[in-house]
């Protein structure tokens, strides 16, 4: 029998001091000031319940730790829940986009 699919792909806005990061702003040459940075992600979790996992220091990414400030539904809902492999693809295609879009954005 199949699995349910529970995967999602989540995006989490980031405080702009983000940008003081040097390694943040090297993976992101074409950010576009005034834009949104973000954290894009996927997880067998909730993302809210992912979220606050990295808000507690769990498992967390240290930019979102730091400079994690809310998650942006609108931005993934239209396609939760999903399968794993199908997550990990939309996870990579999400962060293109929004980079594409002058988004600063980091992903695990």
């Amino acid at each position: 029998m199949a699995r349910r699919p529970h995967h999602h792909v989540y995006v989490i806005e980031l405080h702009k001091d983000v940008l003081f990061e040097p390694k943040f702003r090297k993976c992101n040459p074409g950010y576009v000031e005034g834009k949104p940075c973000v954290y894009v992600g996927m997880t067998g979790l909730d993302p809210d319940v992912r979220f606050d996992k990295h808000k507690a220091g769990i498992q967390a990414n240290t930019y979102v730790f730091k400079y994690g400030l809310r998650l942006l539904p609108d931005l993934y809902e239209g396609f939760n829940p999903m399968p794993y492999q199908e997550a990990a693809e939309r996870e990579v295609e999400v962060g293109i986009d929004l980079r594409s879009a002058g988004f600063g954005v980091w992903q695990a």
